[in-house]
């Protein structure tokens, strides 16, 4: 079952690039969200500010990193929105998160460029997730 849902979040990847293509070696971290907005906030709203100011803000911060929003539409995750980070190697992921979890200086420096951001994201609620990073092969 897994199989199937992570080829299908492949597939509507796939769709969602229009003219890109993955090559060899990218690097791609599916996460999939777990969305909390507060009790004032609806989920549209918090989406909204989610896609048209948090994404473009945190490619903008992390050079070398094309994030996605997707929403599943069938399956185990229907409903459920998740995030692509595509980056074109290990190499570039490393620069951020040289291992699991755990941020480089760099990263760092980059995460704070967003903080402001991040902040106001939370005045409308919270999102968690759980991920896997791929390798193209």
């Amino acid at each position: 079952m897994k199989k199937l849902i992570v080829l299908t979040v492949f597939i509507l990847f796939s769709g969602i690039t229009f003219s890109q293509t993955l090559q060899k070696g990218n690097n791609i971290g599916i996460h999939i969200l777990t969305i909390t907005p507060n009790p004032d906030v609806t989920l549209n709203q918090y989406m909204d500010f989610f896609m048209n100011k948090y994404v473009p803000k945190f490619e903008e911060s992390f050079p070398g990193l094309k994030l996605y929003v997707v929403k599943g539409n069938r399956g185990e995750h229907d409903n459920n929105f998740a995030l692509f980070f595509v980056y074109d190697s290990e190499e570039t992921r490393d620069k951020f998160w040289p291992e699991d979890d755990v941020w480089s200086d760099f990263g760092t420096e980059c995460w704070e460029k967003l903080a402001p951001t991040v902040q106001e994201l939370q005045k409308l609620g919270t999102w968690t997730s759980v991920h896997t990073d791929w390798v193209v092969q």
